[in-house]
């Protein structure tokens, strides 16, 4: 069995997913290829599987054409779909919904695709995301639908023990867009900071990924907020180094905290939990999967700045509660992402297309 996964370009979440899966799904016996359609900061990840980089009709032919995969799984990209019928791909084409944003983003995306998905789609892949899935059958009841969740390493995802930090620290993890929600970052950070005066924030972000106005708009929010000499941005660290900085944060007496108005998944938060550090979260629908309101982590309500206040002081302050999230977070984790069902799961998929 040999599958392709397509996506727009190696960064962020997806990139992350595509990684694990392939490692996964190869240890059991399914060759695994990537797709991207341009380079990316993930770039510099390094994989142990064939990873193609080009948007050319030719080369993305010739790719098709020398390896005659059973199955190619397009994310995101729902125009992709047509074009690899058109380059003669003839095979199982299944589309995966990630990274969709928000809601009514994705429900705009998913009616636009209609036809594509009529003419060219053999099925969708999503993860257990309640929005996604109420989204496909309200609008695509024909469709056949597969939810496996994503997969999460949890072995190489775990706290390093190391110096802490002089200081606290509050991190966030995105793109600088509306989605991922910046701007609620820093007024809560700065709001905590009036009562943690030592306070650092670090942010880790693409600058690739953000428009000139988000950049623009970003900066400005930084200056009236006073924040410019709390602030410490990391960008394009490869994923295989994050452990590091989530046990740092950790360490240092602070805790992750995620803003997104909504999340297909939420990486980030998924692989800080595993490293043992405490994270506070909207609930965007995607990080339900891992998230336990103070069992495995704390929820706020998107846009209420004081709840996140209290909520995140709690999380500093209260060390009982900090002490019991961080290792019922890890072990929720382990519980749940620490096996090989994913590729379990993703073997019945292509069974039942009688590709074994």
């Amino acid at each position: 069995m040999k599958v392709l996964f397509t996506f727009y370009i190696p960064s962020g979440g997806v990139e992350t997913l595509n990684k694990l899966r392939c490692e996964s799904l190869q240890r059991n016996g399914i060759e695994c290829h990537v797709l991207y359609l341009m380079p990316g900061s993930g770039s510099q990840n390094k994989a142990n599987f064939p990873v193609f980089i080009s948007s050319i009709d030719e080369e993305i032919k010739e790719v098709l054409e020398t390896h005659n995969y059973d199955a190619i799984i397009v994310t995101s990209d729902y125009l992709l779909l047509k074009r690899l019928r058109e380059l003669g791909y003839g095979g199982i084409l299944i589309y995966e919904s990630q990274g969709l944003g928000k809601r009514s983003h994705a429900e705009d995306l998913i009616k636009d695709a209609i036809p594509y998905f009529r003419s060219y789609c053999n099925a969708v892949l999503i993860p257990p995301t309640d929005h996604l899935l109420e989204l496909f059958i309200e609008i695509c009841p024909w469709l056949h639908r597969y939810v496996i969740p994503n997969i999460v390493d949890v072995q190489s995802f775990q706290h390093i023990p190391a110096e802490p930090p002089a200081d606290p620290v509050i991190a966030w993890v995105g793109r600088l867009e509306s989605n991922k929600n910046w701007r609620e970052y820093l007024r809560i950070a700065h709001q905590i900071r009036l009562h943690k005066p030592n306070l650092h924030l670090w942010m880790f972000h693409d600058p690739e990924l953000a428009t000139e106005d988000q950049k623009q708009l970003f900066q400005e929010e930084l200056q009236t907020l006073g924040l410019n000499d709390r602030l410490s941005t990391f960008t394009n660290i490869p994923n295989h180094v994050m452990p590091i900085y989530y046990s740092s944060i950790a360490n240092s007496g602070g805790f992750l905290l995620s803003t997104s108005v909504t999340e297909g998944f939420g990486y980030a938060v998924a692989e800080a939990i595993c490293c043992t550090c405490p994270v506070l979260s909207t609930d965007s629908d995607g990080v339900r999967s891992f998230i336990v309101h103070n069992i495995s982590g704390k929820f706020y309500p998107l846009g209420n700045i004081q709840t996140a206040v209290n909520e995140g002081l709690e999380l500093m302050n209260n060390m009982p509660m900090r002490n019991a999230l961080r290792q019922q977070g890890r072990n929720y984790m382990v519980s749940r992402y620490g096996t090989e069902k994913y590729a379990q799961s993703f073997r019945e998929m292509m069974n039942s297309f009688a590709i074994f």
